[in-house]
C-alpha cells in the first residue's frame, strides 16, 4: 500500500516539473480574461483609428497608445512566422498592422490635397484712421481682398471713405434696381460719425455689403463694382509714369493688377491696358526681364478667343509686338514668334512703321472708367 502511494506520488511530482516550464509563471503570463480584454481594446483602436468617413477630425492619439499598437503589431508578427505556414505562402499574411495604418493615412492625406476647396473673396476692414485736411475731416478705410481656398501671398487692399461707399451705392441702385433692391446700406449720421463705436459698425457693415454685392453674379461682373477696387490704383499708375516716378507706379499697377486677378477681369476690361503700363515701367526702370514677362503675358491674353472676337485691332497690339521683340533680343529669348505676328500684320496691309511707341500710346491715352454703364476711353476699357 506505501509502495502504491510512493508511485502515484512520484508520478503527479514528476507530471508538475513536467509542465512546469510550459506554462510558465502567472507574472510572465496574465490571465485568459486579460488577454481578452486586451484584444478587445486593440480592435476598438484600430477600428477607431482607420475611419476616414465623415466629416469628423481624427481624434489625436495619446502617445503611449501609439507605442501600443507597435508593440501588439510585433506580438502579431512573430506569431506568424511561428506557423506552420511560410509567409510567403499564406494568403492571410498582411504586412503589420501599423504600415497599413501608415499607408492609409498617407492616401488619405494626399486626396485631402488634391481635394478642390472653394475659392471665394474675403473683404476685410484692416484699419479705420481718422483723416483731417484742411478743414475737411472724414474716416479712411483700409480693405484688404483676400482669395480665400488657398495660400494668398499677395493680398490686396484698397482705401476707401464713406463718400466713396455711397457713390458706389448710388450709381449702382440706379443701373441695376432689381438686383439692389433690398440691400442694406449704412445711412449717414449727423453726429458722432468719428466715435469709435460707429466707426466699428461702420467697418463691418462694409465688409458685409462687399461679401453680398460679390455674392451676386450680375453685380460682381458689373464695370462700376469692378472699377471701385482698381481704377484708383490704375489711373495713379498712368499719372506716376507720366511724372517720370516709375517705381512709384510700379507699386500702384502691380495692386491694381492682383485687384483684378482676384475679381476675374483678365482679359477684359483694364487687364491689358494695366500690364502694357506695367511694361513700360519696368522699360524705364531698365528691369528687361520684368518687362519681358508682363509684355508676353498681355499678348498672350489678347490672343484669348474673347478679345479675338472683337471685329477690331486691339490698339495695344503693334506697340506690344514691336517692344517685345526689342525685350526678348535684350534677355537673350527667341523673339522669332513675334516677329513672325508683327510681319503678318505687315502682310495684312497694317502700317507698322506709323506706329506711336508703347509708352507714347501710355501717355497720351485717355483713362477713365465706366460712369451710368457707358465705358469711356473705349478702345482699352
Amino acid at each position: 500500500m506505501a509502495s502504491k502511494l510512493l508511485h502515484r506520488l512520484r508520478r503527479t511530482l514528476l507530471r508538475e516539473v513536467t509542465l512546469q516550464p510550459q506554462l510558465g509563471s502567472a507574472e510572465d503570463f496574465p490571465e485568459s480574461s486579460e488577454l481578452d480584454d486586451d484584444t478587445e481594446g486593440l480592435s476598438s483602436r484600430f477600428s477607431g483609428t482607420l475611419s476616414f468617413e465623415g466629416e469628423q477630425e481624427p481624434e489625436s492619439e495619446d502617445p503611449g497608445e501609439n507605442s501600443e499598437l507597435d508593440s501588439d503589431s510585433d506580438v502579431l508578427e512573430d506569431s506568424g512566422e511561428n506557423g506552420t505556414e511560410s509567409a510567403e505562402s499564406s494568403p492571410a499574411c498582411q504586412p503589420p498592422a501599423h504600415n497599413m495604418l501608415t499607408k492609409q493615412l498617407q492616401d488619405s492625406w494626399k486626396q485631402s490635397r488634391t481635394r478642390s476647396i472653394p475659392e471665394r473673396l474675403l473683404f476685410e476692414v484692416t484699419d479705420a484712421s481718422v483723416v483731417q485736411e484742411g478743414t475737411s475731416k472724414y474716416v479712411l478705410y483700409t480693405i484688404h481682398v483676400i482669395k480665400s481656398g488657398q495660400f494668398d501671398k499677395t493680398p490686396s487692399l484698397i482705401t476707401r471713405r464713406y463718400t466713396d461707399f455711397n457713390r458706389l451705392h448710388s450709381l449702382l441702385r440706379g443701373l441695376y434696381g432689381d438686383e439692389m433692391r433690398g440691400i442694406a446700406f449704412p445711412r449717414k449720421k449727423l453726429r458722432r460719425n468719428f466715435a469709435a463705436e460707429t466707426i466699428a459698425k461702420r467697418s463691418r457693415a462694409f465688409e458685409q455689403y462687399l461679401t453680398h454685392l460679390h455674392s451676386l453674379a450680375e453685380l460682381r461682373r458689373a464695370p462700376l463694382f469692378l472699377e471701385f477696387f482698381y481704377l484708383g490704383d490704375l489711373q495713379a499708375g498712368q499719372s506716376l509714369l507720366r511724372a517720370g516716378q516709375y517705381q512709384e507706379a510700379v507699386g500702384c499697377l502691380l495692386n491694381a493688377l492682383g485687384l483684378q486677378e482676384k475679381l476675374g477681369c483678365q482679359p477684359q476690361g483694364h487687364w491689358i491696358f494695366t500690364l502694357a503700363i506695367l511694361v513700360a515701367s519696368f522699360q524705364e526702370l531698365e528691369q528687361p526681364e520684368e518687362a519681358q514677362e508682363y509684355c508676353e503675358r498681355a499678348l498672350q491674353d489678347l490672343t484669348s478667343p474673347s478679345l479675338q472676337r472683337q471685329q477690331q485691332q486691339h490698339p495695344l497690339l503693334v506697340p506690344l509686338l514691336q517692344a517685345i521683340v526689342r525685350l526678348s533680343w535684350k534677355v537673350s529669348k527667341d523673339k522669332r514668334q513675334w516677329e513672325s505676328q508683327l510681319q503678318q500684320l505687315k502682310d495684312s496691309g497694317v502700317d507698322v512703321g506709323s506706329q506711336p511707341s508703347l509708352k507714347e500710346y501710355l501717355v497720351k491715352e485717355s483713362l477713365e472708367g465706366s460712369e451710368g454703364g457707358r465705358h469711356k476711353g473705349g478702345d482699352v476699357a
